[in-house]
This record gives structure tokens, sequence and C-alpha cells, in this order.
């Protein structure tokens, strides 16, 4: 039995993870079902946006340790492969074309938060919190957290946060960059976005991710040759197309 809901809404696919008895703590049945779910989606052609939730309080409470880690007296190596494949169930959504947003309506610890990280963009309720708390129970940061984190913060706002390891509120959050935008309806915001980013060209949103992802990487040359190429691509889409005709009244 599936452990998500995958709903339409339009072009936007909403991925809700769904054991709200279990505050959509990470199991290997929950993992499976986002892995599934993800797949489902880079297959979808009419997929334009994904916006990633959670049903209930929470939003994801991060892994149900001993289900994912089972026995810790396993060689190094054996655990290393396991997490591994425990990060590779959601950290798709990361190399996903289309746009992505995470709609945080509750706590999002440790794993949890990752998923939120691995979207482009970051909606919290206001009483939400974001709990990259790994630290503070002994256990070094894992599932992209590092890399994620650094995206958005830089790397010393990165070492202080995972040094802390505390829990921070939905203003801290915002204020440090890590999320966007605080709503009283998170889920109803990021359908809100999602659906105006899957009004655009897709070809368009999937090369701004594109170029995005080459700043960040690569060099200044690297950046102009990609965005000539894409911008040139663009000149010829129809969206541009009706632009000019309605600007030139052609």
């Amino acid at each position: 039995m599936s452990k998500v809901t995958l709903e339409s809404h339009g072009d936007v696919r909403v991925l809700t993870l769904d054991s709200p008895e279990h505050l959509n703590a990470l199991n290997w049945s929950l993992l499976d079902s986002i892995k599934s779910a993800v797949k489902n989606i880079e297959e979808d052609r009419d997929a334009r946006a994904l916006v990633v939730t959670g049903a209930g309080r929470a939003f994801c409470a991060g892994a149900d340790l001993e289900t994912v880690f089972g026995d810790r007296t396993r060689p190094i190596r054996v655990l290393r492969d396991q997490l591994k494949a425990m990060y590779e169930s959601f950290l798709g959504i990361v190399e996903l074309s289309i746009p992505t947003v995470a709609a945080v309506n509750g706590p999002a610890v440790g794993a949890g938060l990752n998923i939120a990280l691995a979207c482009d963009l970051i909606i919290t309720s206001p009483k939400a919190t974001l709990a990259p708390t790994f630290s503070s129970i002994g256990l070094h940061p894992g599932g992209g957290c590092t890399w994620l984190l650094n995206q958005r913060i830089g790397p010393a706002l990165t070492k202080k946060i995972l040094f802390d390891g505390q829990s921070l509120d939905a203003d801290t959050a915002l204020a440090l960059g890590i999320s966007q935008e605080i709503n009283d309806d998170p889920l109803a915001r990021a359908i809100e976005i999602a659906s105006n980013w899957a009004g655009k060209s897709p070809t368009v949103m999937r090369d701004i991710k594109s170029s995005v992802a080459i700043a960040r990487d690569g060099s200044l040359e690297e950046s102009v040759d990609f965005e000539a190429l894409a911008q040139a691509d663009s000149l010829r889409s129809a969206e541009f197309e009706l632009f000019v005709s309605r600007f030139t009244g052609s």
C-alpha cells in the first residue's frame, strides 16, 4: 500500500507524504513510495510543476531510526550503502526538470527537512519548524543536507546551523533564506505559485533550472554560453512569438 498520494491540480502535481499517524516518519515503505512517485512525475509529460507536502500536523518527522537503520553494528560499508539507498529515494526531487515547491505544514526534521530542501522553493506555515538536529543527537548530517543547505545559505551559515543542531522556527528559517515565504495555508499558496509557473513555457522553466545549476557550479563563461543557447532557442518559442505579435501589433 502506497504511503504517498499523488494528485493533479491542472498541470501541477501534489505529492503528499501520507502516514500522519507516524508524523510521516520515513520507513522503507514510505521511502519506496516517494521514489516511485518521483519516477512517475518524471515520466509524466503533462506535469509542469510539483508541490510536496505532508498529511496531518507534520511535514515529515525524519527517519524512523530503528526501521531504516536496523542493526547498527553491521560493517560501516554496509550501513553506508543502505543510507545511500535511503537518500536516493527522495533526492530524485532535486533532479526533476520541472519547478518544485515544498509546502511545509509542520515539523520537518532531519531527513524530512532534506525533502523540503530538495525543492526549488519552500513555503512554511507560521507554526512550522525546520530541524537540522543531527549534531544534537550525535549523528552526522546525511541525505544531502550539507550540500542542500550550502546552496541556499552558503558555507558559514550552513556550518553554524549544523554545529548548533537546533530547530528553527518559521521566522528564523525565512530570515536565514532557508525558506522563502510564510503563509497560513502553505499548501494552497504553494499550488498557487506552482500553477503560475506551470503556465509558462516548460522549456524555459527547465532551462532556467539548468542555467542556475551551471551558475552554481561553473564559470561565468559557462553560464553565458548556456544562456545564449537557451535564449536563442526560446526566441523561436510560441510564447515569445505571441509576445512579439502583441508588442508590434503584427
